[in-house]
Formats: structure tokens, C-alpha cells, sequence
């Protein structure tokens, strides 16, 4: 199967699970630049559950934004998982809640440049969030990869894996 129609098939799960619980979905992503978003916007009828996105390329709008600590840039940087946990919690807080949200969020080192060894090109950090009221707003899970390949590869794969860890955790709900 082509990659195309995988991402679809993905998607397509995603949306009936999201419309089966009522739910809907928000992004908050960095590296990927609002490659998640388009995907999501790529399947027709998306906006039944899908709500937008925030590309936060800089950590000033990450802060600004999606209430992302300063500290937390400062001592972790913006590509921890405990950014991508704050991205994730402040994304399900951007409107108000009518009904359950779930978060992806996304920050990352796409390359070619600005990784380091601790955190070389290809070093993504996910965090997907839940919220179902404004007081509620849950980390389901973060985690951290290391992909390889070109800017734009990194990038794909990464939009990519969040999709897929958001179908699986879909399917434990």
C-alpha cells in the first residue's frame, strides 16, 4: 500500500474514533512546521473532529501561547519531553472545551543543522494530552524518537508516528 493511502486509512481510523467518543483534536507542533495539521485537513470532512493547530516554531510563542514554563525551555530546552508535555496540556486549553480534546504535540531537531550529541538531528519529543472540562487536562503519554533521513523525511516520519500513537491510544480508551 502506498504511503498516501496508509496515512488515509490512518486518518480515516483517527476520525472514527474521534466521532464514535465525541471528542475532537488539536495540534501544537515545532519541527514539523504544520505538517500534522495539513495531513488532518487533507481528509475530507476533517472538521468534524479536527479543531486546528499552533505551529510554534519559536519558544517565545511556545510560551506565549501554549503556556510552556520558561524554566522549562531554559534548563531541558525546547526539545524535552517536558516541552512536549506543555505544548500537549496547553493546546487542549487554547478555546473553550464543549466537548472531550485530545493534544499532539511535537518539537523536534529536523536538521540538517542545530543538533547537538545530546540531541542529534533526527531527536523528535511527543506528548499526547486529553482534556474533557477546563479543570481536567490529563498527559496520556511522551515520548521520544530518533529518526533518521533528510529534513523532510524527519519530518514525514515524525507526523507520521504522532498519528499513529494517537490511533493506538484511541483504540485503549
Amino acid at each position: 500500500m502506498a504511503a498516501k493511502q496508509k496515512t488515509e486509512t490512518l486518518l480515516g481510523q483517527i476520525a472514527s474514533a474521534l466521532q464514535k467518543n465525541k471528542a475532537t483534536l488539536v495540534v501544537a507542533e515545532s519541527c514539523t512546521g504544520g505538517l500534522l495539521a495539513k495531513l488532518c485537513t487533507d481528509l475530507a470532512g476533517s472538521s468534524a473532529w479536527f479543531e486546528g493547530g499552533v505551529v510554534s516554531y519559536s519558544n517565545a510563542l511556545k510560551q506565549s501561547l501554549l503556556k510552556v514554563n520558561r524554566n522549562t525551555i531554559k534548563q531541558l530546552g525546547a526539545v524535552s519531553e517536558q516541552t512536549a508535555k506543555e505544548m500537549a496540556l496547553g493546546a487542549t486549553q487554547l478555546t473553550q472545551l464543549k466537548q472531550t480534546r485530545y493534544a499532539i504535540s511535537i518539537t523536534g531537531v529536523a536538521g540538517p543543522g542545530g543538533g547537538s550529541i545530546e540531541k542529534p538531528v533526527g531527536t523528535v519529543c511527543f506528548a499526547w494530552s486529553r482534556a474533557s472540562s477546563p479543570t481536567e487536562n490529563e498527559l496520556i503519554k511522551a515520548e521520544t524518537k530518533l529518526f533518521a533521513g533528510n529534513r523532510k523525511e524527519i519530518r514525514e516520519q515524525s507526523a507520521v508516528f504522532a498519528l499513529q500513537e494517537l490511533r493506538n491510544l484511541l483504540k485503549n480508551q
